[in-house]
């Protein structure tokens, strides 16, 4: 078995395991689930805890992530990882299951930001805080 190594942000640590103990229901009417990336420059894979939203133009087939690092001027570091290496892992409630990501193009962007936005509402915040463009990011299921 791979060692997976969980992030070292104490809140999103403690969110992992909220995770774990609620199978994957650790914030009630909210949909979060587990991504686990390779990491770009040590080869390690990382796992963090993210909201996402279901793409409804593809069936609801893609999981739909905010790289928002809350509205910082710079890309979180899961986003770089898939970015360098785009298989992925994710646990959604007690299912684990190999994925592709990818980043949303323009025209996807524009048509989910009012979707993610409605979900989570301090996304808005964010994109307002950052001169940064936020990415959206599909991560479809592979196996």
């Amino acid at each position: 078995m791979t060692k997976v190594t969980d992030s070292p942000d104490a809140w999103v640590a403690a969110h992992i395991r909220r995770f774990e103990e609620t199978a994957g229901q650790p914030r009630p009417g909210i949909s979060d689930l587990l991504l686990t990336t390779r990491g770009r420059k040590s080869g390690l894979y990382r796992r963090t805890a993210l909201a996402y939203v279901r793409d409804g133009e593809t069936g609801g087939a893609a999981y739909v992530l905010t790289a928002s690092h809350a509205g910082a001027d710079r890309h979180p570091a899961w986003y770089l990882n898939l970015a360098a290496d785009p298989a992925v892992t994710l646990q959604v409630g007690a299912e684990t299951f190999p994925a592709t990501a990818r980043r949303a193009t323009p025209a996807e962007a524009d048509r989910l930001w009012p979707v993610v936005v409605a979900a989570m509402p301090s996304y808005a915040a964010y994109r307002a805080a950052t001169a940064r463009e936020i990415p959206l990011v599909l991560v479809t299921r592979t196996g």
